[in-house]
């Protein structure tokens, strides 16, 4: 089993720097902790995964494919793969949980 706390993962990636900290990796499955500042960029590109976000925290705007929904704390968001999708007016930090299926590059 492995056990993980929010605000450990939180600490772990301040301390890293970095926007994106993966925490699981598994053949069939992939999982992270997204961190966008406010007014920061989103510069993602489509995955080959299908690939799930819930929002811990913050206030954006989502664009996936061609469709545009604002997204707060409790939002799950389903992009399937090779879907081209961002987050956009970044107006509160916000941070996601993302999961991917299979895993992220896994090339499956």
């Amino acid at each position: 089993m492995q056990l993980f706390q929010l605000a450990d993962l939180i600490g772990e990636q301040e301390n890293r720097k970095t926007r994106y900290l993966e925490f699981i990796r598994e053949s069939s499955l992939s999982m992270g902790l997204y961190n966008l500042p406010q007014g920061s960029s989103d510069k993602q590109t489509p995955h080959i995964e299908d690939e799930v976000y819930y929002v811990l925290s913050g206030l954006a705007s989502i664009i996936v494919g061609d469709e545009k929904r604002v997204v707060t704390p409790g939002s799950i968001i389903f992009v399937a793969a090779h879907v081209p999708h961002f987050f956009c007016e970044i107006e509160e930090d916000i941070t996601l949980l993302v999961f991917f299926a299979p895993s992220e590059s896994s090339g499956q």
